[in-house]
């Protein structure tokens, strides 16, 4: 029945030796880093809404990927977690996060670890505090992937890399964490530096995504067409990033910018080109919300952020 936890239809002895993951969402990055992992055999059930979950037990997921080939997995799914995994796979957009949270209680997670695939630097402050610092893995993840409808994902990208850093959490808790995503497929890399991981993604993202949305054109269109605007961003964010205890090296992300595929695009402009409610408080906001906080002056990106708000 639809909204019910269905991990009992596989026999329970049957899944005593699998790692057990619940994944929250099940778009493209959870569509696609739970296949992969049910594929690779881990115990998967996805937790989204009623919708989601009918489409899930009638159709599976079918993943078509140059990198990692085309494949279909069964998917197990349930409207709210109700009992215990290892791992917790925070895959929901920024914008939805709050609800999406409200599916997996903080008694349910049980002793599991939380690694959350999101944008941003500031959802990190709001897992803890609900799961225990000792309980989330910050992460982040590299890919370009889309779910174009209920059930199926594209994989565009020549890659699926995921960086994890210890934080509160044991270190063979966190390696173990990095053996099941590495069985996967997935480039998984352990860091030592929290502060680098997070905005290692962010100093990326922000001007890409402000950028190609602000103008609805491609990475191409805004690496030539709007290049300076796409220098100056990328200096306010890296300016944001050092003043964060972050590493920051302007000329490598104009240079990873240039080394995209020009006919690529950012998941928020496809998103504004799909209506979908966007995540620039959570890329942009944050930027500009560091900036004021340490005293950094980041005009352009604020009216980028203002605009898009």
């Amino acid at each position: 029945m639809v909204g019910q936890d269905v991990a009992g239809i596989v026999d329970e002895a049957e899944n005593a030796d699998r790692t057990s993951v619940a994944v929250l969402g099940a778009g493209g990055v959870g569509g696609l880093v739970g296949a992969l992992l049910s594929r690779a055999g881990s115990d998967v059930r996805f937790v989204a809404r009623d919708a989601t979950v009918e489409s899930l037990h009638a159709h599976g997921l079918r993943v078509r990927s140059g990198l990692l080939g085309d494949f279909d997995v069964p998917a197990r799914a349930t409207t709210h977690l109700g009992s215990p995994v290892d791992v917790l796979l925070v895959a929901v957009k920024q914008t939805g996060l709050a609800a999406a949270l409200d599916l997996v209680p903080r008694e349910a997670l049980g002793d599991g670890v939380v690694v959350p695939l999101l944008n941003g630097v500031e959802h990190l402050d709001v897992l803890r505090a609900r799961y225990g610092s000792e309980r989330v893995v910050p992460a982040t993840i590299r890919v370009e992937s889309t779910r174009v409808a209920p059930g199926e994902i594209v994989h565009g990208s020549p890659f699926v890399e995921i960086d994890l850093v210890a934080g509160d959490v044991p270190d063979e808790n966190v390696e173990a964490v990095r053996a099941l995503l590495t069985d996967a497929g997935i480039t998984a890399t352990v860091r030592a530096d929290e502060a680098a991981l997070v905005w290692a993604k962010l100093s990326f993202l922000a001007p890409l995504a402000l950028l190609t949305t602000r103008h609805g054109a491609t990475i191409g269109e805004v690496r030539t067409t709007h290049r300076s605007e796409l220098e100056t961003l990328v200096a306010e964010v890296a300016a944001v990033a050092a003043a964060s205890g972050a590493p920051a090296d302007p000329a490598a992300s104009l240079a990873l910018y240039d080394r995209f595929p020009p006919g690529a695009r950012s998941s928020m402009e496809r998103d504004a080109q799909a209506g979908r409610p966007l995540e620039v408080d959570a890329i942009g906001g944050a930027v500009v919300r560091a900036a004021e906080r340490l005293g950094v002056a980041v005009p352009l990106t604020s009216r980028f952020v203002a605009e898009l708000g």
